[in-house]
């Protein structure tokens, strides 16, 4: 079902949601519950007359078993009365809505002109940002870099089947990106902050670990630092916690994204700025509940076009 939203269409319903005024500091937080093999994770969310909420379960040890370590249903209700209205593939909307929300905070923030894209990672969430950030800007020159090179190439040719030119790179990329996109399990800095040029862009979105990070203090001190919201980001992103703790950053420095698309308005004007942008995101219940809830209002469309005809 989750298909049935274009990277666009989940990038404006985003973009709608904190213009309009959802604030995701009031939204409910992750509930972690350990388990013995793992933990269960629930993120809850309401909005616009619906709530609802996502249940993952993430097992470490998967991975030697050829299973999916993280697995995740989500469930759509109406506000009135809680009654159930969809389903969803968790997975697959955690896959949406994660590169929508760091497209939303490009289109924010980014140069207007930005098309050389560097993403540290291969999987669904680096191959969800590289079609994500395409919709808002025009890239044309993108490596991917990973730390397994199979898969690295697997990604590159991948997105060659959809026509899209990229090419497997290094690190060292980063110095001539326009924007990086972090998204692995890294638990330490993934490359040198100090070459991130002045007017690139990184979005980082690869744990909600306090103690995990991917870009190092070096960028976190030059760098203007957006977040979803100061407590959950003070609780959860450890790129935050960890260049707080060093002194590279103070938590008074710290911009959440909704009060920027607020105080500029939808395109609006964008202020100069020195020195590099990042947008540090560990996902929240809301962004599943906004994107489920496009997803629900388009199968209904549909289906109501059916029954027309």
């Amino acid at each position: 079902m989750c298909s049935l939203v274009s990277w666009r269409d989940a990038v404006t319903e985003l973009q709608s949601a904190l213009s309009d005024g959802l604030d995701p500091a009031g939204q409910p937080a992750r509930t972690a519950v350990p388990t013995a093999r793992g933990e269960l994770l629930l993120m809850p969310g309401e909005h616009g007359g619906m709530a609802g909420v996502k249940v993952l379960s993430v097992a470490p040890g998967n991975d030697a078993l050829g299973h999916p370590r993280i697995q995740a249903t989500y469930i759509l209700m109406d506000s009135e009365t809680l009654t159930p209205r969809a389903v969803l593939d968790g997975a697959a909307l955690t896959t949406l809505r994660t590169p929508a929300l760091s497209a939303v905070a490009v289109d924010e923030l980014a140069a207007p002109d930005a098309h050389r894209l560097v993403v540290f990672g291969a999987g669904p969430q680096a191959e969800g940002h590289v079609h994500a950030l395409r919709a808002v800007r025009t890239i044309d020159d993108i490596r991917i870099v990973s730390r397994s090179p199979e898969s690295a190439t697997a990604l590159v040719e991948r997105l060659g089947e959809h026509g899209i030119p990229a090419a497997v790179g290094v690190a060292g990329d980063v110095s001539r990106a326009d924007i990086i996109a972090t998204a692995t399990s890294a638990g330490s800095p993934l490359f040198d902050g100090a070459m991130v040029r002045d007017d690139a862009m990184v979005v980082a979105v690869g744990s909600h670990h306090p103690e995990r990070r991917e870009l190092d203090p070096v960028l976190m001190r030059r760098a203007m630092v957006v977040i979803e919201d100061v407590p959950t980001a003070l609780r959860e992103a450890g790129d935050v916690v960890l260049a707080i703790a060093s002194g590279a950053l103070r938590a008074d420095r710290l911009v959440p994204l909704g009060d920027l698309i607020r105080a500029n308005g939808p395109r609006g004007h964008r202020p100069r700025r020195a020195g590099p942008v990042v947008f540090k995101s560990v996902g929240q219940g809301w962004q599943d509940l906004v994107v489920a809830d496009a997803v629900y209002r388009a199968f209904r469309r549909g289906r109501s076009s059916v029954a027309a005809t």
